[in-house]
C-alpha cells in the first residue's frame, strides 16, 4: 500500500500560535519566500518516491543509473582539517538539554544534534531543539548535576557539531496557510538566529532520509542561499548526508556529484536502511527478514552495502561513515555493560575493516572504544578491492538468522513501548538495554506487515510451525499490551502507562494500513 494521506507526515503548531510574535523577530519575512521557492519541490519530491516505490512493489526495484559525468569523470572533494577526524560521530536527541551537554564535553571528534528520528515530531519538542542548539552554539546550554552540585554548560572543544533536521518527507503545517518543508522550517530557524563569525567551524548539516541524486540538489540550492543570505561563499555551509533509504544506494556517486561543493561524507544509517529494504521489497516473497536480532552484522545486503560506500566516497576524497551500535552500555549492570562494549568493538572493527572512516554511538562510555577501533584519524586515502562497482545490494536473506513466532512477539513488546514513549514526548527509549528510536520501530513494524502479507510460518510458543494471520498478530499484541502492564518496564512510569493501549492501538493500525513511511 503506497500511502496518499500527507496529514499522517505533517508536524503542526498549536492553534494558539501568533508566528509573528511566538518566533524571532522578522523570522516570518526571511522565511516566506524560501517557503514560496524550496516547498513545491519538496512536495514533487515525495510524488516521485512514491512512484519509485510503486514500482518496486510491481517487480521494478531500484538499480544503478546510467552512466554520467558523475561516474565516469574526474571530481574531487576537499575535507577541510576541522572536519578531517570523524573517528566517532555521537548522536542524541536534540531536545534533551543534559545529554546534549554530555555528548558535546565527552571529548568525541564529532556529534550529531537530532531534530529528527530520536526527537518526536511534536512542536514543543523540534522547538525545545532549536533553542538548545542555538544555546549550545554559544557555550549557554547546560544542566544542573545534582551528585556533583553544580552547573555544567558545554564548554569549547574541537568537537565538530552537526546538525539533523527532520527530513523532506516531513511537512510543518501552522506557520503559512498551506503546510511547507519541515527540513526548511527546521534548518531556517536556526540560521536566522545564527552569526557564523562565531561559530568554531562552518554551519554543517546532517542530511537525513534521501531517497535520490536529485534531491541533492533541493539541499544544494538552499544552503547557497542561505549563504547569500549572511554574504558567505557559496559552498560556506557543509553536510554529509545518511543513506537509509534504498534507493539512494544505487545513486551513492551521483547523490555526492550534485552536492560537491558542500558534502564532505556519506553515512550509512543501517537501521533506517534496513526498514527501507523490506518496505520496498515488501511484495517478494523470497525476501523475508529474520528476527532482528538472530541477523548478524555482517549479513550480506549490509556487508556488500559496507564495502561499496567507502570505494565510492573515497574514490572522491570524502568520509565514508559506519552505522550506530544500538546495545547501550550501562552503569549499573556489569555483565550488560561487558556485553554491550564486546559489542560495540566488535562492530566498529568490521567497519575499519571494510575502510570506513568513523561510525555513530550514543553514549559518552561508548567513545574511547569506538575511536580506538579506527587506527586513523581517516582511510580517505585507501580504496576497497571490488570486481565492479555495481555491487549486489539486496541479496536475499536465505539462512542467515531465524523466523519465530517470539521473533514477533519482541517486535510488537518494542513497537509498542516505542510508540508509547512518542505519544509520552520521546523520540527515543532505552528497551531491554537497547537505544531504540523510529528505526527499529519502522524495521519492526514492517516485519510483522511482511509477514502477515505472506503468510509466513514460524515456530510458535510450543515449537509447532504457526502461520502469521491478521488473526495472529492482533492476538500477540493483546498479549503483549497485558504482559507490558502487567510488569511494567523501567522506562514506562505510571503516568506513562495510561496511554499505553493508545500505542498498542496505534501500532496495529500503522500495520494494518501499511503506513510505513519513517514518522
Amino acid at each position: 500500500m503506497i500511502e496518499h494521506d500527507p496529514r499522517r507526515y505533517m508536524n503542526c503548531a498549536p492553534a494558539v500560535l501568533n508566528a509573528g510574535d511566538d518566533l524571532p523577530h522578522g523570522f516570518l519575512e526571511f522565511l516566506a519566500p524560501l517557503h514560496k521557492q524550496f516547498t513545491p519541490r519538496q512536495q514533487a519530491l515525495i510524488a516521485k518516491r512514491a512512484q519509485v516505490l510503486r514500482a518496486s512493489h510491481q517487480g521494478h526495484p531500484p538499480d544503478y543509473l546510467p552512466d554520467s559525468k558523475a561516474t565516469t569523470s574526474s571530481w574531487h572533494i576537499e575535507v577541510p582539517d576541522w572536519c578531517a577526524d570523524q573517528r566517532n560521530q555521537m548522536t542524541g536527541p536534540a531536545d534533551d538539554a543534559e545529554l546534549t551537554v554530555k555528548l558535546l564535553n565527552s571529548g568525541s571528534p564529532a556529534v550529531m544534534l537530532d531534530l529528527e528520528d530520536s526527537t518526536a515530531n511534536a512542536w514543543p519538542n523540534i522547538v525545545l531543539g532549536v533553542a538548545n542548539i542555538i544555546s549550545a552554539y554559544k557555550y549557554q546550554l547546560g544542566y544542573d548535576d545534582k551528585k556533583r552540585q553544580k552547573r555544567v554548560t558545554v564548554q569549547p572543544s574541537k568537537t565538530v557539531t552537526w546538525i539533523r533536521p527532520r527530513g523532506l518527507h516531513i511537512s510543518q503545517g501552522g506557520v503559512f496557510k498551506n503546510v511547507m518543508s519541515a527540513s526548511l522550517f527546521d534548518l531556517a530557524l536556526i540560521w536566522y538566529q545564527l552569526d557564523p563569525g562565531e561559530l568554531p567551524h562552518n554551519f554543517s548539516v546532517y542530511i537525513p532520509k534521501s531517497e535520490s541524486a536529485d534531491e541533492a540538489l533541493w539541499w544544494r540550492d538552499l544552503f547557497q542561499v542561505f549563504a547569500k543570505h549572511k554574504g558567505l561563499p557559496t559552498n560556506y555551509i557543509k553536510c554529509m548526508a545518511l543513506v537509509e533509504a534504498h534507493p539512494l544506494a544505487y545513486q551513492m556517486e551521483e547523490f555526492l556529484f550534485n552536492l560537491r561543493d558542500h558534502c564532505l561524507g556519506l553515512n550509512l544509517g543501517r537501521w533506517d536502511y534496513m526498514a527501507s529494504l523490506i518496505d520496498f521489497m515488501l511484495e517478494d516473497p523470497d525476501w523475508i527478514l529474520p528476527d532482528r536480532n538472530t541477523i548478524p552484522h555482517d549479513v550480506p545486503f549490509f556487508q556488500n552495502f559496507r564495502t561499496l560506500m567507502p570505494e565510492i566516497c573515497h574514490k572522491h576524497g570524502a568520509h565514508a561513515i559506519g552505522g550506530m551500535t544500538a546495545l547501550y552500555p550501562s552503569r549499573t549492570d556489569a555483565e550488560l555493560n561487558e556485553r554491550a562494549l564486546k559489542v560495540l568493538r566488535e562492530d566498529k572493527k568490521n567497519e575499519a575493516d571494510c575502510l570506513m572512516d568513523g561510525a555513530w554511538t550514543g553514549h559518552p562510555d561508548q567513545n574511547e572504544i569506538a575511536v580506538e577501533q579506527f587506527p586513523y584519524p581517516n582511510q580517505i586515502a585507501k580504496r576497497p578491492k571490488l570486481p565492479n562497482t555495481h555491487t549486489h545490494l539486496r541479496p536475499r536473506p536465505k539462512g542467515v538468522g531465524k523466523i519465530t513466532l517470539a521473533g514477533t512477539r519482541a517486535a510488537a513488546r518494542t513497537v509498542i513501548r516505542y510508540r508509547n514513549g512518542v505519544l509520552n514526548g520521546k523520540g527515543a527509549s532505552l528497551l531491554d538495554g537497547y537505544m531504540e528510536d523510529l528505526a527499529t520501530d519502522r524495521i519492526y513494524r514492517l516485519m510483522i506487515a511482511q509477514r502477515v502479507r505472506h503468510r509466513v510460518n514460524g515456530p510458535g510458543d510450543d515449537g509447532k510451525l504457526v502461520e502469521h494471520t491478521p488473526k495472529l498478530v492482533t492476538h500477540v499484541f493483546d498479549e503483549e499490551l497485558t504482559k507490558i502492564q502487567q510488569d511494567l518496564p523501567t522506562e514506562i512510569d505510571r503516568k506513562a502507562a495510561a496511554t499505553l493501549p493508545e500505542a498498542r492501538r496505534m501500532a496495529e493500525e500503522m500495520i494494518v494500513q501499511g503506513h510505513h513511511s519513517p514518522i
